[in-house]
């Protein structure tokens, strides 16, 4: 039995609503959105179009689809749902229990509440309060979720990310916490999907949950299987490189030493914790503190996530981050922010709370504001940014019914001109202005399919 209601299918037309939009795209390929420096490295595309596109990791960017060599020709399906080249929240941000104090600048909200795992072990290990695994266990141990996709550390190689299904307390647990590194959860979909009998919860980041809303209004199938979608709050995705810069400024120069990788967790925010064997054979174990890890990571992220109008995952059920509006106290078990941006998620999240899954401590609609006051100015810094890049002949995404020109007029001149000045200097130093060729990373000689350059 269902504890929450199944959300009307949007469109059930072939190729998608996104489609109709092609010919005001600036992008004409899935090819070109990697080349222009959109894409997210969400994985959508190969997913959609398997015959065609394969996920590897292109050191200085992220993850990026590569044309599989003598695969088939890319149909227009997968770029109908690219979140790099196109995105819409205007119809979500229309529903009329969306709290309107929150829809110009955050998107769809229904509720904003302050709360963590209610099992201490999955509250420590979480990045923040633990609730994305919360709510995943209570789907699969009392709500009919039969797994969960989301994102966990290759055990062969810590240094990457891999597309998992987790069916278990002990699985989501030893694969909670943040990777802030190249991610591509939807790279799998169609298998994943295909292997469950039922329904499934997906867990991403922003992007990665809007391809996800674009993918099943093309595809029937896949809408009825993906019983919940989870975001968690996104400043961007740093590149493989970036890692590996930091790794070694810690004193590990050669990654094949890796032996285990953690950014975040087992404590609020946790600490970036890196263990490798030496030249001796000895176990050296370092750590850095969020603020370190992370002011160094994100010099390394990639141009798409400077454009994005989505860092707290708009395109969600649910949506969790961090409760920043207060400062973490020593020792804190961790907390986490809880947005319920439709009614399945708030029917969702108010079910796990009943059984007892996930404590809910204070409902309040200021506290995501509160909990990043920044991102108003991002949005707002956005408008200059996008007008930039297409002065400058750059790839500018097609965004409908984000609202940025309003939060534009609320910065200050030193902000706007900041905004133009930083974009104008990205764009040299980039060369978004051209197509640039990717070229896989394969550091860890690991089996892969063959793949041809993605021009």
């Amino acid at each position: 039995m269902r504890l929450w209601r199944q959300l009307p299918h949007p469109s059930l037309d072939p190729v998608g609503k996104a489609a109709m939009d092609h010919r005001r795209l600036p992008v004409a390929t899935i090819s070109e959105v990697v080349q222009r420096q959109l894409c997210t490295g969400c994985g959508m595309c190969a997913a959609i179009e398997p015959q065609s596109f394969v996920m590897a990791d292109a050191v200085d960017w992220g993850k990026r689809p590569f044309a599989i060599s003598g695969g088939v020709a890319e149909s227009g399906q997968a770029l109908a749902a690219c979140p790099g080249a196109s995105l819409d929240i205007g119809p979500a941000c229309k529903e009329p229990a969306n709290l309107p104090e929150l829809a110009a600048g955050w998107g769809p909200v229904l509720e904003v509440w302050e709360g963590h795992a209610t099992d201490a072990a999955i509250r420590i290990a979480g990045s923040s309060g633990g609730a994305a695994t919360a709510l995943a266990l209570f789907g699969v141990e009392q709500a009919n979720i039969e797994g969960v996709l989301h994102t966990a550390c290759d055990p062969q190689a810590p240094l990457v990310n891999r597309s998992v299904i987790s069916r278990s307390r002990e699985e989501l647990l030893a694969r909670s916490g943040s990777r802030y590194a190249p991610a591509s959860p939807c790279d799998s979909l169609h298998t994943q999907l295909a292997e469950l009998s039922g329904q499934a919860i997906f867990i991403g980041k922003p992007c990665d949950a809007a391809a996800v809303a674009k993918a099943c209004e093309q595809n029937a199938q896949w809408h009825s299987k993906i019983g919940l979608t989870i975001a968690f709050f996104c400043a961007g995705t740093p590149s493989t490189s970036g890692t590996i810069a930091l790794l070694a400024k810690m004193g590990l120069n050669d990654v094949a030493r890796l032996r285990s990788l953690r950014y975040r967790g087992r404590g609020w925010p946790g600490m970036f914790t890196a263990e490798w064997e030496d030249e001796n054979g000895h176990t050296v174990t370092k750590q850095l503190t969020y603020a370190e890890s992370w002011g160094f990571l994100q010099k390394y992220r990639q141009w798409r996530c400077y454009i994005c109008p989505d860092h707290t995952g708009e395109f969600a059920d649910i949506a969790v981050g961090d409760p920043w509006y207060r400062e973490v106290q020593p020792n804190e078990p961790g907390s986490s922010l809880i947005v319920a941006r439709t009614e399945r998620g708030r029917q969702f999240l108010h079910a796990a709370a009943r059984s007892g899954y996930i404590t809910l401590t204070e409902n309040n609609p200021s506290l995501l504001p509160r909990s990043q006051p920044n991102l108003l100015e991002t949005r707002g810094g956005l408008w200059g940014r996008l007008q930039v890049l297409h002065w400058l002949g750059g790839a500018v995404p097609l965004f409908r019914g984000f609202e940025f020109r309003r939060f534009w007029w609320q910065l200050s001149w030193k902000k706007k001109l900041q905004s133009f000045s930083g974009t104008w200097k990205r764009v040299r130093r980039k060369r978004l202005q051209e197509r640039i060729p990717t070229v896989e990373f394969t550091r860890f000689d690991q089996p892969k399919p063959e793949v041809g350059d993605s021009n």
